[in-house]
C-alpha cells in the first residue's frame, strides 16, 4: 500500500505554537507529498492568520468549529482528511527534518495501523520544560514507557505523537468523549479490532509541555482521573502497578509522620530516590539548574497523578 500522509493537529488559544509547529513541517527532508489539517477547536485566539503564512509553502487546510475538546477535533480533522494514514501531533510540539522520513521507512519496513513516537526536550527549551520533559520520560520516574524504550508488551502510543490508517479510523470511529486518557482509550479498542501498534523511536518530536508547575500539576492530575475509569471499561488491563504514584505520595506523608517520632529510616528512603533523580537528570541534561528543578517536576507529576487517581477511584461522580 503507498502512504498518503495526512498530518491532524488539533489547537485551541496557541497560534505561536502552531507557527513554529508549520515552520518545522516546511523543513522536512521528505520527498513525497502529505497535507496538513489544523483543526481550530472555538478558540478565541485564533491561528488562521498564522497558517495563511504557509500556504505557499505547504499543503495546509483550516478548519474553524465549536469547541467539543482535542479528541473530537481529531476525529474532526481525520473525517476531512485526504490521505489514507492519519499522523496527529499535539500543537506544543515541533517536529524534526527526518520525521516523517523516518514514519515512511518504518511503516514500508514493519506496517502497523498505529503507531507512537517518543518525544524529546529540544535545546531552546527552558529548564523547567526540560526538567518536566525528563519527569514524563525518565526510567526512574515513569518506567519510560512514553518512549524512551519499548516497554513490556504492545506499545501504547499518545496524541501527541500518533499514527492511525484510514482503515483503523473507519473501524473504531477515532477517539471517544473522554476528556482525558482518549489515547489509551483508543489502543483499547484498536487491540480488539485486531490493529496492532508499534513505537517508531526515531520517530520522536520536541514537545514543549506545560509551562508551568500549576499547569504541568493539572495535566497528571487529568492523566491520573483517567486510569480507574480505564481499569473500569477494560477490567483486562488493570495492573498494579497504576496504584503507585498514589502510594508514593502517601508513602512520603508516612515517613514525615515517622520522622517526627525518631523513625526516619522511609524518610532517607524518599532522600536517596531524589538523590538518584537529580543525578540522572544532571547526567542526561548536563545542567545543574535542570537537575534540581527535575526534583520538584517529578513530584509533581507523582502528586498530581496520585491525588488524580486516588480521586477518580474514590470518588468517581466528580470525573462523570
Amino acid at each position: 500500500m503507498k502512504l498518503n500522509f495526512s498530518i491532524i493537529i488539533p489547537v485551541y488559544n496557541r497560534p505561536q505554537e502552531i507557527d513554529e509547529l508549520l515552520e518545522s513541517l516546511t523543513k522536512q527532508d521528505f520527498s513525497d507529498s502529505f497535507d496538513v489539517l489544523i483543526i481550530e477547536d472555538g478558540s478565541e485566539d485564533s491561528s488562521e492568520k498564522i497558517v495563511e503564512k504557509y500556504t505557499n509553502q505547504l499543503d495546509v487546510k483550516y478548519f474553524f468549529k465549536e469547541n467539543s475538546g482535542a479528541g473530537a477535533s481529531r476525529n474532526f480533522g481525520m473525517q476531512k482528511a485526504s490521505g489514507n494514514y492519519f499522523i496527529i501531533l499535539d500543537s506544543d510540539v515541533i517536529v524534526p527534518t527526518q520525521y516523517l522520513s523516518e514514519v515512511k521507512k518504518a511503516l514500508e519496513t514493519n506496517f502497523t495501523d498505529a503507531f507512537g513516537g517518543p518525544d524529546a526536550a529540544h535545546s531552546s527549551f527552558t529548564a523547567l520544560q526540560k526538567a518536566i520533559n525528563y519527569s514524563m520520560t525518565s526510567v526512574l520516574t515513569t518506567g519510560g514507557i512514553r518512549g524512551k524504550k519499548q516497554a513490556v508488551g504492545k506499545f501504547q502510543p499518545r496524541s501527541f505523537n500518533l499514527g492511525l490508517s484510514k482503515e483503523a479510523f473507519d473501524k473504531t470511529q477515532g477517539f471517544s468523549k473522554m476528556k482525558n486518557g482518549e489515547d489509551i482509550d483508543l489502543t483499547f479498542r484498536l487491540w480488539e479490532n485486531r490493529f496492532d501498534t508499534q513505537l517508531i523511536a526515531k520517530a520522536f518530536v520536541y514537545h514543549k509541555r506545560r509551562s508551568s508547575i500549576k499547569q504541568f500539576f493539572k495535566q497528571t492530575f487529568g492523566f491520573g482521573t483517567a486510569r480507574p475509569i480505564l481499569n473500569k471499561k477494560y477490567p483486562e488491563t488493570a495492573k498494579p502497578t497504576y496504584w503507585f504514584p498514589s502510594l508514593f505520595i502517601i508513602g512520603i506523608d508516612v515517613s514525615i509522620i515517622l520522622a517526627i517520632f525518631g523513625y526516619n529510616q522511609l524518610l532517607y528512603f524518599y532522600g536517596f530516590y531524589f538523590v538518584l533523580i537529580f543525578l540522572d537528570s544532571l547526567f542526561q541534561n548536563k545542567n545543574l539548574y535542570v537537575a534540581f528543578l527535575s526534583i520538584f517536576t517529578s513530584l509533581t507529576q507523582f502528586l498530581g497523578y496520585g491525588l488524580g487517581f486516588l480521586e477518580s477511584k474514590f470518588y468517581p461522580m466528580k470525573n462523570k
